[in-house]
């Protein structure tokens, strides 16, 4: 029996690339999964494909992470309906636009740093109140290597990466002694819709 075995993992950004991958790899090893992404019909599509090879216990739920009031009730259904999660992987984002820095769009900047920063801490602090009322649990933030180098026309992208690294050092070091573990995935490129 797998140590996931029943474990409750909520995965953010769960309708394609990385998220999806989570969303397999974990049901795989029985894993409760949580799925929440933007657009309900994929993951409605992935859900039914897991539950036909795996026989997995599957929740979706359409979710825009940039959204604080729609992050807010989906935490608080959560953990009314089932409790602290005991994983939360943190995978919601995008990258938008390669244009140097005086040439790049404000709209795509906004749209990275809603998604990629402000989504991250609005769905953790959703969730994360109840594991360390728990004492335990995984809080996994998707962050990247661009979180650790910059690329030409990567400027806001990296800097939200970056910001994901440093969010998730100082979450690391405020949850000493919680019982609630802190971990940073930190990809290279990935062939999926996203790049």
């Amino acid at each position: 029996m797998s140590v996931l075995s029943g474990k409750r993992v909520v995965i953010t950004g769960a309708s394609s690339g990385i998220g999806e991958g989570c969303a397999r790899a974990f049901a795989r090893e029985s894993a409760q999964i949580i799925l929440a992404a933007r657009r309900r019909d994929r993951l409605d599509a992935l859900a039914d494909e897991i539950r036909q090879a795996v026989a997995a216990e599957v929740e979706v739920h359409a979710l825009d992470v940039r959204d604080r009031d729609a992050v807010a009730e989906f935490g608080a259904g959560i953990v009314g309906r089932h409790g602290a999660p005991d994983i939360l992987v943190n995978n919601a984002g995008l990258a938008r636009g390669l244009a140097p820095l005086h040439e790049g769009s404000v709209d795509d900047w906004e749209e990275m740093i809603d998604a990629n920063i402000k989504g991250l801490l609005y769905v953790t602090r959703a969730l994360l109140p109840a594991m360390v009322a728990a004492g335990s649990g995984h809080v996994i933030n998707i962050g990247s290597i661009a979180g650790h180098e910059s690329y030409p026309g990567g400027n806001v992208y990296c800097a939200t990466k970056h910001g994901v690294a440093a969010l998730t050092r100082g979450l690391a070091m405020d949850l000493i002694g919680s019982g609630v573990r802190v971990t940073s995935v930190d990809p290279g490129l990935v062939d999926t819709e996203f790049a």
